[in-house]
């Protein structure tokens, strides 16, 4: 298995290149502002395409380059369709956030071949099996994708994980993702650490949209906002 990432952009969000082995097509999760041109030189350079972009909400700075990956390798684009008024400028998108991007020559628009998600859903993509988790509570089509981790046996002396865990804005390495933004719900957040995330195996090891790489064990242990006193 191949797997690389890198921050993009002001906001520094995490884009992920996932692939069955270096040199096969690459599956890209959350190209944000300023992730096409370094998505498409590791591309060009490994001799590889895009086979799909896998988004886990819709905010700009994880979908800014969506339709530029999506037109470049004609490969579609999944997103939950809670998401899709976020894929437009016209939508209601920040306008701070907006006049950044647009400063930074990005022009933001729908990718044009959009396929949709929904909890339970296992996609075909690259030849990987990507799961999908609705994950509501940062955004109302907050979602989440795992996927068995083909690596080769222990990293750094710890046992390799069962499978990876690519949170977007719902978990992070000590923390989770705001919910008093537009389309920001405290009350599903909380349902969905309960019951989505805490359900999940300590083994599991989570990428995140923004930060470093965690577990599911080491948050349960020490996150605060998966703690009984957070949740109740």
């Amino acid at each position: 298995m191949f797997l690389a990432s890198f921050p993009a952009g002001p906001w520094q969000t995490n884009c992920y290149l996932v692939a069955s082995e270096r040199g096969a097509d690459l599956v890209v999760i959350d190209p944000g502002v300023q992730a096409f041109e370094q998505i498409e030189r590791f591309a060009d350079a490994e001799g590889v395409r895009v086979a799909g972009v896998l988004l886990t909400h819709g905010h700009i700075d994880h979908v800014a380059s969506a339709a530029d990956v999506a037109e470049r390798y004609g490969c579609p684009v999944w997103v939950h369709p809670a998401e899709r008024e976020l894929l437009d400028a016209a939508g209601p998108i920040l306008p701070g956030a907006l006049d950044l991007i647009r400063s930074l020559g990005v022009r933001l628009r729908e990718p044009q071949d959009l396929r949709w998600v929904a909890d339970g859903d296992d996609l075909e993509v690259g030849g990987l099996t990507f799961h999908v988790h609705h994950a509501p509570g940062h955004r109302p089509g907050c979602v989440m994708y795992s996927t068995a981790y083909a690596g080769d046996g222990e990293a750094g002396g710890a046992p390799a994980p069962d499978r990876l865990l690519f949170s977007g804005d719902v978990l992070f390495a000590g923390s989770i993702g705001r919910t008093d933004l537009p389309g920001g719900d405290p009350e599903a957040m909380r349902a969905t650490l309960r019951t989505v995330v805490l359900a999940l195996p300590d083994d599991w090891a989570v990428l995140s949209g923004h930060g470093p790489e965690t577990t599911i064990g080491a948050e349960r242990a020490d996150n605060p906002y998966l703690q009984p006193s957070f949740l109740r």
